[in-house]
């Protein structure tokens, strides 16, 4: 037994020997610089660092004979321009230089350390710092890839994708996270830290990002399968310039048509014609604003999926219910699945193609195992979106997209993804991308067939790069609970982190046990209420899920209609300002729905605030996310939440234009009305009238609310609404700046033009104070109304 012993003690040190210098560091063996950056040779491997531009920087390292010869599906910048640099070799050293950044790599390690131009340390690989581990999945051999990050014990990390069932928390700092996408389940591999850098991990397979490694002093991801370890670090500092080099990197999101900047009606399901111009005329009857009415699934009942055909008895005229919401000035969308079923036309042609996949997914309804089409093929990319055009979307002159079901799996059976065999490779390197392709399939199909209208794609998942397709991210099939209310407010935070600007949830909640609420239940329309008020200031603004829950439904007590009419109304008022925001989107790679470390990154107390964040440079909110006034014990709760101003400056109560000084937490009341709101010292908000729909009046006539107490500036954005002539400089911009000091008002003059584009504009200035100019309503009295035609203007207050 005692020579037993000592062979299992021998071969257990072997092993470990072996383990050891498998991930043991590779050292540099030499080096040759090239036009794009350098190429290492180590003793176990290659490692390339290539200078995109100053500011950004492409690692590749792996322990193969050569890196992969592939083009990224990521990142569509070709980089002909690379950033200048300089290689010079101290010590144990060899040091990069750009005009922003100096890069040094440790001989011994091929450990990487990131510092500003000045020398100081921004942020260093440590660790095992980049790794790879043979290993076996789903019967595939493949690599393990690594790369592990120092981090500060006062680092906080943002980003990440939409995770619809995951905690509060909105700092990845010491926690973990699974960054596969699947149903209910999203990732973008994009962080950003508040040390003024961020990172995209390049690649494609399903990874996990483990935020607390080394006693919370590190953090590593790590993708399950791979050839190269590969990412991409961004150098602020500001979280502002980190997304505008990663969308510099991966593309630019193009505008939607101001209606999509309205509110979305929508339900599971209407089941006919007849349904949905019965919603139009009651929004249109009842002078309710509203922009978009939405055809959801099953509208081909009881024809297989992918059919692509509205039922004519339920359906009988399409094209006649498309132009009568046109008529309405209302806008159009259908639900069109990546999914076939057999026995259609559009299966045996994607077929016959080799356009299919092995993946199926098992229909809801019919039980039936209907089989996703290759997004990865080109050939069946073009073959889908001709499907889809001659049969729907421009024969019947539908306006937007609702991309569903596009993770694609079949529940638990995730290997079905990995073993499947896409047209760029084995679905185990792809399984992340899937949406990523297919939103690039149908947005390149439109801009090339409807080039007058703009594209508009709502998406169950979105990977790196998708803004660059016309996509909205919605959060999925979330249920009507406060608790999942709760999670919706930091995952709409961190998407939008994460660089994709345009995000969205199922106002209320998609179902309740999978049937529909009474929404005439008074827990079920505070439910409904709060989280109402928070799209409001969602980038993208929708009603969707099971149960009738139109503001104009027998559902609401006159109560709560009133309070869905406000902020509806809000929300059409602020149109000229949340406009000019989306085109700061797509000409300034600006977003939204703002995280507070994108305008507080210096300030700790905000970095762990999971429901609060800035919407543009204006306004602070605060979504009321726990249930206080309805169910059981409800009335002995305190009707109140907590409100964390940040600090820096001064802050008014949108509600009251009460003045408060920021770096402090208050107790506020939320009465069912009131969502707090308030705006920042020196913000300047552009306010229309009420509207039923987006372009009904023409911007003509603002009320410019100006909140003093520090200096201010808005950039007011202008086009033609719905085509794509700004991007030939069909666009007009002006900016407004205030002095607080001067009490002055600057306009600068119009910078572009484009057809239609108003002469004149008459600005009713208000300068807000107390009750003056506070709440959502028209202020009737204001300081100064002044004719703006282009020119320069100064206005004294």
């Amino acid at each position: 037994m005692r020579l037993h012993a000592r062979g299992i003690k021998a071969a257990f040190i072997l092993l470990l020997c072996i383990f050891t210098a498998a991930m043991s560091k590779a050292k540099v063996l030499s080096y040759t610089k090239t036009s794009k950056g350098i190429t290492f040779k180590l003793d176990k491997g290659l490692m390339q660092l290539n200078i995109c531009k100053a500011d950004i920087v492409q690692v590749k390292y792996t322990i193969l004979n050569a890196f992969e010869n592939k083009e990224s599906l990521v990142v569509n910048n070709k980089w002909d321009q690379p950033g200048a640099f300089t290689v010079t070799d101290v010590g144990n050293q060899v040091v990069i230089s750009t005009s922003r950044l100096k890069i040094k790599v440790d001989k011994t390690t091929n450990a990487i350390t990131y510092c500003n131009a000045a020398g100081n340390v921004i942020t260093a690989e440590a660790g095992t710092n980049k790794s790879m581990a043979a290993a076996t999945i789903a019967g595939i051999n493949t690599y393990n890839c690594t790369s592990q990050f120092t981090s500060p014990a006062d680092e906080a990390l943002f980003g990440m994708g939409c995770h619809p069932l995951d905690s509060l928390s909105i700092n990845y700092k010491g926690r973990n996270q699974d960054m596969a996408i699947k149903y209910l389940t999203g990732a973008i591999p994009v962080m950003l830290s508040t040390k003024g850098y961020g990172l995209m991990w390049d690649n494609y397979s399903a990874s996990n990002f483990y935020g607390s490694e080394a006693n919370n002093t590190q953090y590593k991801y790590v993708s399950e399968s791979g050839k190269e370890v590969k990412y991409y670090f961004f150098y602020g500092p500001s979280f502002d310039t980190i997304i505008d080099l990663y969308r510099t990197a991966t593309g630019r999101a193009p505008m939607f048509g101001k209606w999509a900047y309205g509110l979305f009606q929508s339900q599971d399901r209407y089941l006919s014609e007849a349904e949905i111009l019965t919603v139009k005329d009651n929004y249109r009857k009842n002078h309710i604003p509203v922009d978009v009415l939405v055809q959801d699934w099953y509208y081909w009942d009881p024809l297989p999926i992918g059919s692509h055909i509205m039922k004519p008895e339920r359906y009988p005229h399409p094209k006649q219910l498309v132009d009568s919401l046109h008529k309405a000035n209302l806008h159009a969308m259908i639900s069109i699945w990546p999914v076939f079923g057999k026995g259609t036309p559009n299966y045996d042609a994607l077929e016959k193609i080799g356009g299919l996949t092995s993946i199926t997914w098992d229909n809801v309804v019919t039980h039936t195992f209907d089989t996703y089409y290759d997004a990865h093929n080109p050939k069946a990319r073009e073959l889908y979106w001709q499907q889809a055009r001659d049969s729907l979307v421009k024969r019947y002159g539908w306006d937007a997209w609702w991309i569903d079901q596009c993770e694609p799996d079949n529940g638990a059976l995730l290997d079905e993804r990995r073993k499947a065999n896409f047209y760029t490779g084995k679905g185990i390197d792809y399984f992340n991308t899937y949406s990523l392709q297919h939103t690039k399939g149908v947005y390149e199909g439109w801009r090339r067939d409807i080039p007058g209208k703009r594209a508009f794609f709502l998406v169950r998942q979105s990977f790196a790069g998708e803004q660059r397709n016309a996509s909205t991210l919605w959060s999925s099939d979330i249920e009507c609970t406060f608790a999942n209310f709760k999670n919706q407010v930091p995952q709409g935070i961190n998407a939008c982190a994460s660089g994709i600007p345009y995000w969205t949830s199922d106002i209320g909640g998609y179902h309740w046990h999978w049937t529909a609420p009474d929404w005439s239940k008074p827990e079920f329309r505070e439910l409904f209420t709060r989280w109402f008020q928070f799209g409001a200031f969602s980038p993208i603004f929708r009603i969707h899920g099971k149960g009738e829950r139109a503001i104009f439904s027998k559902n609401w007590d006159e109560d709560t209609r009133a309070i869905l009419l406000k902020y509806d109304k809000l929300r059409y008022r602020l149109l000229p300002y949340i406009y000019s925001l989306a085109g700061r989107v797509n000409t300034e790679n600006y977003t939204m729905m703002r995280s507070l470390a994108f305008d507080f990154q210096k300030d700790a107390n905000v970095y762990s605030i999971p429901d609060q964040y800035m919407f543009g440079p204006a306004f602070l909110v605060n979504p009321v996310t726990s249930q206080l006034y309805t169910g059981t014990g409800a009335a002995g709760k305190a009707k109140t939440r907590e409100v964390y101003l940040p600090a820096g400056t001064r802050w008014y109560n949108f509600w009251t234009g009460e003045v408060l000084n920021g770096g402090k937490k208050l107790t506020v009341d939320v009465p069912m009305a009131t969502m707090p709101l308030y705006v920042r010292a020196g913000s300047i908000i552009p306010m229309g009238p009420v509207m039923e729909y987006a372009t009904e009046k023409p911007a003509d006539k603002i009320e410019l609310r100006i909140y003093p107490g520090a200096n201010g500036q808005f950039k007011m954005y202008e086009d033609e609404n719905e085509n794509y002539n700004y991007e030939k400089g069909a666009r007009a911009t002006f900016t407004l700046n205030w002095n607080d000091k001067l009490r002055q008002l600057s306009i600068s003059a119009t910078n572009g033009s484009y057809a239609g584009m108003l002469k004149k504009h008459t600005f009713n200035i208000v300068m807000v104070k107390g009750a003056h100019g506070a709440d959502a309503g028209e202020t009737r009295t204001y300081e100064k109304s002044v004719v703006y035609n282009g020119k320069p203007l100064t206005v004294k207050l």
